[in-house]
């Protein structure tokens, strides 16, 4: 069984490819992403928002 669906693998090349271009904006500052691990973070975050097939975010503990 796949982990992702088609519909977040197209968002991810979308993000990875604006990335490359120099448009990719990255969260509410607006500056450009600028990495590859950014692009593909984007992506799914965008495909999360639309209902793409895509495991939920890790949740980590916060030490204290």
């Amino acid at each position: 069984m796949a982990k992702y669906g088609a519909k977040a693998k197209s968002e991810v090349k979308k993000a990875v490819k604006k990335t490359k271009k120099g448009t990719q904006k990255s969260g509410k500052s607006g500056k450009k992403a600028k990495s590859r691990k950014q692009a593909i973070a984007i992506g799914l975050s965008k495909a999360r928002k639309k209902g793409a097939k895509v495991p939920p975010k890790k949740k980590t503990s916060r030490k204290k």
